[in-house]
């Protein structure tokens, strides 16, 4: 059973209540002298506790999605298994179908359709998995020939692609914002910022490791748009994300205005976190280490003509003076757009208050055509 599933957190719990039931019962035969049950006593309290922890850890996973699988929790998970391209030449694979969270779900004119991919960059060779998002237009007769703009999105780390259809509602969102006639029709397509897991690569081309900027700035929008109805131009295509994938998006937009005409970052980071997740990204590199601090780029690097929304909050969040520095720092041909909330901390209820308005935004200067 997955890890997400509903059936592992009851289990979990109907463990917990049996266990405490059975120690309630046997805790009076357990009371007597002598090492067999004083071991057996603490053997049992921390049997109750290990699994009342695993309880509430799954069922906070389950709502929040932070980990998807078994593998990923244990840092067990390996790239995709890519066998080659599709038919029609194209770097995509289909995996599957699923209905979106919307009226008419199982009829795609009517509610747009989910599909499942692996995506392979030509130039970076990454293969990774992702979500693509149709709206109900893309099925629709008289739109046989239209291309549509597109975004991509990004969850944050360790967050899973699943985060962005549940948690953050993004295909419910963009749905009815069109429905409520506020944004035009776009293709989402749906992906967590590692390419290379456990290993968050936070959007830079690592020496002898995975190029992650090569594939989000080069290679995935080339490869996308030979599958899908979706242009080619920089103002074709959109980047929005939370946190570390808030922090992508910024950079691949900054530095790559040649591909995304905008970008979102939703409370992003403004330069890589090194830890033991991502490992050295820089092998000794300066000159990358500087690029991917986005505030040295903006002072040091040639500003494209790029548009970027960026979110912050004035208690709640730890990114408010570096998102003020980052505001400050874009100039022309660059703009700067910005929503900062009176209070929202780090977390889904802040980035569902701020999708709305950042999908409206990222909409008005994309262009299908």
């Amino acid at each position: 059973m997955g890890m997400t599933s509903t059936s592992v957190v009851v289990l979990a719990v109907l463990g917990t209540v049996l266990l405490f039931a059975v120690t309630v019962w046997c805790w009076p035969r357990l009371a007597r002298q002598g090492w067999g049950t004083v071991l057996g006593r603490v053997g049992l309290v921390c049997a109750i506790q290990a699994l009342l922890f695993s309880s509430v850890g799954l069922a906070v996973n389950r709502e929040m999605l932070i980990y998807g699988s078994w593998d990923e929790l244990f840092g067990w998970e390996k790239g995709v298994d890519f066998d080659g391209k599709s038919a029609g030449g194209s770097a995509v694979q289909l995996i599957g179908k699923q209905k979106p969270d919307v009226p008419g779900a199982g009829k795609p004119h009517i509610s747009g359709e989910i599909q499942k991919i692996n995506v392979r960059g030509e130039r970076s060779r990454i293969a990774t998995p992702a979500y693509v998002y149709l709206p109900p237009e893309y099925f629709q007769k008289g739109y046989e020939k239209k291309t549509f703009p597109a975004a991509v999105v990004l969850t944050g780390f360790p967050g899973t692609a699943e985060n962005l259809l549940k948690g953050l509602r993004y295909p419910k969102t963009a749905w009815t914002q069109v429905k409520q006639k506020k944004m035009q029709p776009m293709i989402l397509v749906m992906m967590r910022p590692t390419v290379a897991p456990p290993r968050n690569t936070q959007c830079v081309d690592i020496p002898g490791g995975p190029q992650t900027e090569t594939f989000f700035g080069k290679d995935l929008t080339k490869a996308l748009s030979g599958t899908y109805r979706t242009g080619t131009k920089p103002r074709n295509w959109g980047f929005i994300g939370d946190s570390t994938g808030g922090y992508c998006a910024l950079k691949i937009g900054l530095q790559h205005p040649e591909t995304y005409a905008a970008s979102v970052g939703l409370s992003a980071d403004y330069k890589p976190e090194i830890d033991k997740d991502s490992g050295d990204l820089f092998h000794g590199n300066k000159r990358e280490e500087k690029r991917s601090d986005l505030l040295w780029s903006l002072d040091h690097l040639p500003q494209g003509n790029s548009s970027f929304l960026v979110t912050t909050s004035k208690q709640g969040e730890s990114n408010l003076k570096a998102t003020q520095r980052f505001i400050a720092k874009v100039k022309a041909p660059a703009r700067v757009s910005s929503i900062t909330l009176d209070n929202g901390g780090h977390n889904f209820k802040t980035w569902n208050r701020e999708i709305p308005p950042s999908l409206r935004w990222l909409s008005s200067r994309l262009s299908g055509e």
